[in-house]
């Protein structure tokens, strides 16, 4: 999954997406976190699901070509096509997509945006002002959590716009500007709301996070 994200940001995306983050937040005493991740969680029942009914139809078929009607023998084969199939759609994802639910992808990229939230400390800030920016390529989702601080001065159509940003910017090829516009707008709602005080410093790292 990590080359993934690579090939989603390359390395000199990344670099400006940090240097934008670190002008963002010259002018304010907010943090604002970008994380990029492969997929929010592996889906195990998809897995499961998918690798079922690929195993169902190579045994289905295999018996047919056997020219049995036993059960061993569709059994066998179909516990065969199991474990190959199960490892099939461990390392190609794409095959357990038809069995992840819209749903699912919704509650489980809130889930682990949640968790990356506390995880990488975005709530610790002093005055509670830090942003998390996050991306899950798999779910084509893209998340942004704020502490309470900031939230609490800024409507939840504010942060709609943001991921709205950064989700067009996706679809048109552009994702590294996509953030990095993404990442300004949270920067001036910042810096309009909580202005850098003289005894600041950064409290969270400006590079981007690979998941």
């Amino acid at each position: 999954m990590k080359q993934k994200i690579q090939k989603f940001l390359s390395d000199e995306e990344r670099r400006r997406i940090e240097e934008t983050v670190r002008e963002a937040e010259a002018s304010t005493s907010g943090e604002i976190v970008v994380m990029a991740v492969g997929e929010s969680s592996n889906y195990p029942s998809a897995i499961m699901a998918a690798s079922g009914a690929i195993s169902l139809v190579l045994a289905v078929g295999g018996t047919m070509l056997y020219g049995s009607e036993s059960m061993w023998v569709f059994l066998m084969l179909f516990a065969l096509f199991f474990i190959a199939s199960n490892e099939a759609v461990k390392r190609f994802s794409a095959l357990k997509r038809p069995f992840v639910s819209h749903a699912e992808i919704a509650e489980e990229v809130e889930e682990a945006a949640i968790h990356s939230f506390y995880h990488r400390k975005v709530h610790e800030t002093r005055d509670r002002t830090g942003i998390l920016i996050y991306i899950s390529l798999y779910e084509h989702s893209v998340r942004v959590l704020a502490d309470s601080g900031i939230d609490a001065v800024v409507g939840k159509q504010v942060w709609q716009g943001v991921v709205d940003t950064i989700t067009k910017g996706i679809r048109d090829g552009r994702q590294g500007e996509a953030i990095r516009q993404a990442v300004g707008i949270c920067g001036k709602l910042l810096s309009q709301h909580f202005p850098r005080k003289a005894d600041d410093a950064n409290e969270l790292a400006d590079s981007v996070i690979i998941g």
